[in-house]
């Protein structure tokens, strides 16, 4: 009894440390690697500061960055890409034109479209 005792109790402990030791300890290759875990967004915490933990936002109101405006030059070329990739679509859709037709047009187009933003630039530029 007391044989099987100790045997039984020699396993258990060969089976935790085999399994403690299968763990991730946080050592990697060229340093320690410090899991980034996010423990402040799901409750309420008094004691949250955001001028601790180096929070970018803190100058801020509500928290948030101001987005950045798009120039008219940004807007004039989006709604240009939009508009071309529309009409490069409804080509791409239409069937009743043969596949080297189709190719075709919608290569002109897509050399319309590099036309028109390089005219926009150089309008943009010009004034």
């Amino acid at each position: 009894m007391k044989k099987l005792f100790i045997i039984l109790l020699l396993m258990s402990s060969f089976v935790t440390v085999t399994s403690a030791s299968a763990q991730f300890h946080g050592y990697v290759r060229g340093g320690y690697y410090r899991p980034y875990i996010v423990h402040r967004y799901y409750y309420y915490d008094p004691f949250f500061s955001p001028y601790w933990y180096g929070y970018p936002y803190y100058m801020y109101p509500y928290g948030y960055p101001p987005s950045p405006r798009a120039s008219k030059l940004d807007q004039e070329i989006a709604d240009l890409e939009h508009d071309y990739s529309q009409k490069i679509a409804s080509v791409r859709m239409n069937h009743s034109l043969s596949r080297p037709e189709r190719r075709s047009r919608i290569r002109e187009l897509r050399h319309q479209r590099n036309e028109a933003i390089e005219n926009a630039k150089r309008d943009y530029y010009k004034s």
